[in-house]
């Protein structure tokens, strides 16, 4: 019994994160609709995750933390740049333009980018000749063929009001859409990237609670700056 807990203990907590985040999309989209500009809920978000975390990562970590030098902030706040500040930044404007159907549909694809940034750049080797090497490229190339067809394909109405009728209206819906996949798929890459430059900044400071405070606070300053610094809800 122990050993099947174990063996589908991955499995039920990737399950169980799926439906947060696909419940946190949905919330986070009414909020947009209702007019709140998406980097004010970047800022927030940012902000909220550095104070609850940071009782954390100080008593947690306080006896294996390594000394903070100039050059691991610099990695660090690189890490924020690509992590939090661009990733929340394209994220939530696609997110405006889409549904947050799409949007969780579209970090689906974040292991196929990952994996071929990870070839380019030599993070990861790909052998042709396996199986299992075989079944990688398959999945890649499933994966990102998926994304493009949400892309392309918006789906047909289920009503037939004047406002879907009107011809006007559907090429301006159409153009919001993909104008939203992209910024999802930029989004995506961010991540995608922000994973390599993270994996290098763990082994110079391996310390996950207090890299993610850091990340949090400057990807929050980050973000406050782009707004202007006026940040508030209206």
């Amino acid at each position: 019994m122990g050993y099947i807990d174990g063996k589908w203990a991955p499995l039920i907590m990737m399950t169980v994160i799926h439906m947060i985040n696909g419940m946190v999309n949905a919330l986070i989209k009414k909020v947009l609709d209702g007019g709140i500009n998406h980097m004010v809920i970047a800022t927030y978000r940012l902000g909220i995750s550095t104070f609850f975390l940071l009782p954390i990562a100080y008593f947690w970590e306080r006896k294996t933390r390594p000394k903070l030098t100039i050059s691991i902030s610099c990695q660090l706040f690189i890490s924020a740049l690509f992590g939090a500040s661009l990733v929340l930044y394209f994220y939530l404007l696609g997110l405006s333009y889409t549904s947050a159907t799409l949007g969780s549909a579209f970090t689906a694809i974040m292991p196929a980018l990952t994996f071929i940034m990870a070839l380019i750049f030599r993070f990861e080797k790909l052998n042709m000749k396996t199986k299992v090497g075989y079944c990688i490229v398959l999945g890649t190339m499933i994966s990102l063929g998926g994304a493009l067809v949400l892309t392309m394909y918006q789906g047909i109405p289920l009503t037939n009001s004047q406002e879907q009728a009107s011809t006007l209206n559907h090429l301006t819906k159409h153009a919001h859409w993909t104008k939203g996949c992209i910024f999802l798929f930029i989004s995506v890459m961010f991540f995608s990237s922000w994973m390599l430059i993270q994996a290098k900044v763990n082994v110079n400071y391996p310390c996950p609670y207090s890299s993610t405070v850091i990340l949090s606070a400057f990807g929050s300053g980050c973000t406050r700056n782009v707004y202007g610094g006026n940040i508030m809800v209206y």
